[in-house]
Order: C-alpha cells, then structure tokens, then sequence
C-alpha cells in the first residue's frame, strides 16, 4: 500500500520504515554528526523508494564528506519518478567530487519539475560547478529551481559553463541562484544573463552575486545581458559589496528599461562605490521601466549624500506607475 507522507527526523526509523511504498518522504537529519557510513546505509533504503515522487532530504551540517555524497546521491539516480526534491546539504564538505555524483544522479531525474539544492559552503569548485550544470540541462521538464552555492570556491569558468547549462533548461519559469561570496569575478555575471535570455519562460529571477570582485564594467554587461530575458516581471538583484560606481548603476539602470515586462524589481547596490552621481544615473534608468509597479532600492553605504537623496528624489517623480517603494540610504 502506497504511503501518502512520511516524515523521519531519525535515521533507524526510517531504515526500519516500509521503505518501498514510500511516495512523498520528509527526512529531517541536520546537525546529527552523521558521517559517511551511516550516510551510504540511508543511500541505500533511499534507492528502494522507487515510488517516490517528491523528497525533501535535510543533511545540512554533517560531515558525510564525499563519499557520502556519492552514496546518497547514487540512490537518487534510482529515483526516476520524482517530480519534486529538496536537497540540502550545507556544510558537508562534499567538494568537487560529491557534486559530480550529485549530478550524475540529477542527470537520471528526467522528471524532476521542482529542485532545492543547498550547497553553502562545500568547498565545491569549477568542476562541480559545471558538472552540476551539465546534469542540470538534461532535468528539460524543470520549472521552478533554487541552487544556493554561496561561500564556495566557483570562479568564471565554472560559473559561466554553470549559466549556459541552466540556459538549456528552456521551460525554467522560476529561478533562485545564489553565486555569492565565491570567484566568479568581473565578466562571469554578464555571461550568466546573456544565456538565460535562452529561458524564454523565465518570468521571476533571484540573482544574488554580492562580494565577487565585479566593477562597472562587469555590472553593465550584466545589465544589458539581463535585457535578453524579453518575459522578466520580478527580478531580485543583490549585488552589495563589490566594486560597482556610477557609472555601473547608471549604466545597469538604463539597460534595464529594455526589460519591458518587469513589474516588480528589488535592487540591493549597498556597500559598493556609488556616489552621490547616483541619483542622475540609476534613478532616471529606472524610470524608463515604465511597468515597474513595486521597487526596492538599497543603496546604504555608498557615501550618496544629501544632494544625491534629493535628486534621486526627482528622478522618482517620473515613476507614473510605482505603487509600492523602499529606499534605503543609509
């Protein structure tokens, strides 16, 4: 008999569960010191829920290393049913090599429509990067993916092969993509947009790339890549604590008007070295966003000043759709 829901939050109960007839599984396992050995036992009943539709697995901050990784990730390749996963394994140290195993098994998950992935601070590299990309590309029916990779050791080349995968994910509607506090450097952003413009059904898009090193030059690429994602309505834009300055805002501003459908736009430049020239850049771009109903602007940190708060002010009076603001200048 098919089990509807399940929810462990203790390894022996679920191994001990009626493994098989197990179709929608919540296991709950963060912060248990569970190393590789008890990881491969739990990889190994998670490989007899063949009925599986949806998983949520939470190993976050143990210490199931890569091995343990391949092992868990092995018996999902068996799971060929599942539609909608949630995988979270922060601080596992899994590197380069568990995240290879993780994508081959994704590779298998051809269903799959709905995918988390929690990766923080892994250690994970370019090879895992573009390992997971490429697994990533072959998942056609996804339609709503959350890849959180920050404070790993991602530079350019991963990050962009990374991008021109998720680009192949043509019926992606939903993305979450958080590449914050790696190495992706200056031009890597830009080239992440420019292939997501290929996700013609791209609607809502979180980018959250803070502390990488990117300057104006890399900010305005990223602007005008961002203008070939034609279908755009909410857009999450963290770039705080980089090397952005006016001329970047301004130029990031301007590109953006291209994004004709956007609706709804949160902009987080604090931290960055903007100046009060904001106001004559950034501020009137924006305003060319003519659908732009609700905005989110943070600006902290940036030295703006009072002349600049006051002409960003005037720019704000062009905004004839804008309902709902938030402005921080601190």
């Amino acid at each position: 008999m098919i089990q509807q829901k399940k929810y462990f939050d203790n390894v022996e109960e679920f191994l001990n569960s009626s493994i098989q007839y197990h179709q929608v599984l919540h296991i709950a396992l963060s912060q248990n010191q569970i190393g590789a050995s008890v990881a491969s036992s739990l990889g190994f009943a998670l490989a007899k829920c063949t009925n599986l539709s949806n998983l949520t697995l939470d190993l976050s901050s143990n210490q199931i290393g890569a091995i343990g990784a391949s092992e868990i990730c092995s018996a999902l390749a068996n799971c060929t049913n599942l539609q909608n996963l949630a995988l979270d394994l922060r601080w596992n140290q899994i590197g380069d090599e568990g995240t290879q195993s993780l994508g081959s098994a994704l590779a298998n998950c051809i269903n799959l429509q709905n995918l988390m992935l929690g990766l923080y601070w892994n250690q994970i590299g370019d090879k895992g990067a573009q390992s997971l990309g490429f697994a990533l590309a072959n998942c056609t029916n996804l339609q709503n993916l959350t890849l959180y990779l920050s404070q790993n050791k991602i530079g350019a080349i991963g990050a962009s092969d990374l991008g021109s995968d998720l680009g192949k994910c043509a019926n992606l509607s939903n993305l979450i993509l958080d590449l914050s506090n790696n190495k992706i450097g200056d031009k890597c952003s830009s080239s992440i947009c420019s292939a997501l413009g290929n996700c013609t059904n791209l609607s809502h898009l979180t980018l959250v790339i803070y502390q990488n090193q990117i300057n104006d030059e890399g900010v305005s690429g990223l602007g005008y890549s961002l203008a070939n994602c034609t279908y755009l309505s909410n857009l999450v834009l963290d770039l705080c604590q980089n090397q952005i300055g006016a001329i970047g805002a301004s130029n990031l501003g301007s590109a953006l008007a291209n994004c004709t459908n956007l609706s709804s736009l949160a902009l987080d430049l604090s931290g960055n070295q903007i100046g009060s020239e904001v106001s004559s850049g950034l501020g009137y771009g924006l305003a060319n966003c003519t659908n732009l109903s609700n905005l989110k602007l943070e600006l902290s940190g940036n030295e703006i000043g009072n002349d600049g708060a006051s002409s960003l002010g005037n720019a704000f009076t062009n905004y004839t759709n804008l309902s709902n603001l938030i402005l921080d200048l601190r």
